[in-house]
């Protein structure tokens, strides 16, 4: 009579033990259920997404780039204010050094993150520093896949900017291919909801082509639009004629990149606004004729006529310091 009593208990406590392990693991997969949430939707600061407030930066922080102001603002508002987008937002800025591709990506991500740039769901990756190494491609690519998925994992809201494209091997640009389709889940981690740049100096010469072909004509600049001349046709042909990286990829073929958006040579009037922005930046008074004399300083493609900055508004800080310190 006793064993079975006994029994009896032992079966009771088993019961209760089954019931308070259930019970304490719904509550600890409930606990972090909630915290992968605020992760995912407050931590380091997501802002509320105002079309006008990007619009406005766009307006007074881009210089000579109409094109790509206005491609910019009606993709990623679009993007950002759909609920339920169908896959990620995929853009290839396209043009010469320092023309402000990566200065776009830096606008685009102070007004999705409150640290912009700074916020650690911004990845920045450039083929020289984090994949200097062909014969490493493969142990690079395994790598890469899995550091998105683990960003994405954590962050939905996750950006991805891939500098140089064009001497990127075709192999790690194949390797982000998976995470770029419609509806895209890659070990069921949705991409959706993520952003993926790409910048390359491929195409840069096609499109300085257009934009002196319409000063020829006497055109002005912002007549130019991204059917122009078929240009981002001749993006895209540019890319594919090409032997880098970007032209042996599969990211073309298949279709995956939403915009590929032309970034225009700058002029010295746009560099002069560059210098004068850098005045405010650096809190020095603006000072227009000191603006004027280091955007006259640069290199320019028609020395005389002084067309084309060189490399764009990418030493305007260093010309400064300089005459700032004498």
């Amino acid at each position: 009579m006793k064993a079975r009593y006994l029994l009896i208990v032992l079966c009771l406590v088993s019961h209760i033990t089954v019931t308070l392990s259930s019970v304490v693991l719904a509550v600890i997969a409930a606990v972090a259920s909630v915290g992968l949430y605020i992760y995912n939707t407050e931590r380091d600061g997501l802002l509320l997404f105002d079309s006008k407030r990007l619009e406005k930066d766009l307006r007074d922080s881009l210089f000579g780039q109409h094109i790509a102001s206005d491609v910019v603002l009606k993709a990623v508002t679009s993007f950002m204010t759909d609920s339920k987008p169908n896959k990620p937002l995929v853009l290839s800025f396209h043009g010469n050094t320092g023309v402000g591709k990566n200065y776009v990506t830096k606008i685009i991500a102070r007004n999705v993150y409150e640290k912009g740039d700074n916020s650690k769901h911004f990845h920045l990756f450039v083929p020289g520093n984090y994949f200097p190494y062909k014969e490493y491609s493969p142990a690079y690519s395994a790598h890469l896949k899995k550091l998105i998925l683990k960003e994405v994992y954590w962050y939905i809201r996750s950006m991805f900017i891939f500098d140089e494209l064009d001497k990127m091997n075709p192999q790690l640009i194949d390797t982000i291919k998976p995470f770029l389709y419609y509806n895209a889940r890659v070990d069921g981690v949705s991409f959706r909801n993520a952003i993926f740049i790409f910048l390359s100096n491929a195409g840069g010469n096609e499109i300085a082509e257009v934009a002196q072909d319409f000063r020829r004509k006497g055109k002005d600049r912002e007549e130019i639009k991204m059917n122009s001349k078929e240009l981002e046709t001749k993006i895209s042909q540019s890319i594919m004629s090409g032997k880098s990286g970007f032209a042996q990829s599969i990211l073309i073929d298949h279709h995956l990149i939403d915009h590929f958006i032309p970034f225009l040579p700058l002029e010295l009037e746009h560099v002069r606004q560059c210098v004068l922005a850098e005045m405010v930046h650096l809190k020095i008074k603006q000072n227009f004729d000191l603006a004027n004399e280091v955007a006259q300083e640069l290199l320019y493609s028609s020395t005389e006529e002084k067309i084309y900055a060189d490399k764009g508004c990418k030493s305007v800080r260093e010309k400064l310091w300089i005459k700032i310190d004498n």
